[in-house]
């Protein structure tokens, strides 16, 4: 079986290791069966790296009830959990909305490429294929956590293929005015600048809760399903020197 070669890896400019509890890293394990999950965690636990397997889930109400509860720095997702096929992917949109700190690894039988594009444009940090070796894995999980992109060349230019094809977002109605409210913009300006859900609810005086109800109605608004999609456009229209259209 020949092992995956791995791309130089990619630092994210808004990417910041986790803190961890005394240096080790908070992992969420989350499959389609308890005993997949048992498996995992009992592996992670008894490996030479320093993770906590903080919780362990096979529904999308227990990954999300997880991370409420406690800090976690990787959610390690299956594409299929216990509630329906491609639940992983979902439960994938609504971290990267709600606890954007959380990095995501998706876990695949066969990376596909339209799951590929689907994983990073849903915002995963990496993606992992289950025929690769452990260590593997226990390296994935640490490089995620450090800020970088864990995905092979192949999967790059898929990646960056997609997105270099992906049509303009319309931001704009027939008359000029944004899809956008005023409140909507100003978040969206906060993301670009690579500021977390919590900084800015501090910014803008609001809860965390509020600002992923704003990047909610934002995604839908305009299209996309990621803040590193938002901020693309923004670096579009800046670089274009594009004026922004009038607030509705």
């Amino acid at each position: 079986m020949l092992s995956i070669v791995f791309s130089p890896p990619l630092k994210l400019p808004s990417e910041a290791p986790s803190k961890a509890v005394s240096g080790r890293i908070a992992v969420l394990v989350a499959d389609d069966t308890p005993m997949g999950c048992q498996l995992l965690k009992k592996a992670l636990r008894r490996s030479r790296h320093a993770f906590d397997v903080a919780a362990c889930a096979v529904t999308r109400a227990d990954v999300l009830n997880s991370v409420n509860l406690r800090s976690i720095d990787v959610a390690l997702i299956g594409e299929d959990l216990e509630d329906g096929r491609s639940m992983g992917f979902q439960v994938l949109r609504e971290l990267h909305v709600s606890h954007p700190e959380t990095k995501v690894i998706i876990l695949c039988n066969f990376p596909q490429n339209d799951l590929v594009v689907d994983a990073f444009r849903a915002g995963a940090k990496g993606i992992f294929c289950r025929a690769e070796p452990f260590e593997s894995l226990c390296k994935c999980i640490k490089a995620v956590h450090t800020g970088q992109v864990w995905a092979n060349s192949t999967q790059l230019r898929l990646v960056l293929g997609a997105l270099i094809d992906s049509s303009p977002l319309k931001v704009a109605d027939s008359n000029g005015l944004s899809l956008l409210a005023r409140r909507e913009t100003e978040v969206v300006g906060f993301v670009a600048e690579g500021l977390t859900n919590r900084e800015i609810a501090v910014k803008l005086g609001l809860s965390e809760h509020t600002i992923s109800n704003y990047l909610f109605r934002i995604f839908n608004k305009l299209g996309i399903s990621s803040r590193v999609e938002l901020v693309l456009y923004v670096m579009r229209q800046r670089e274009g020197g594009e004026e922004s259209p009038r607030p509705g």
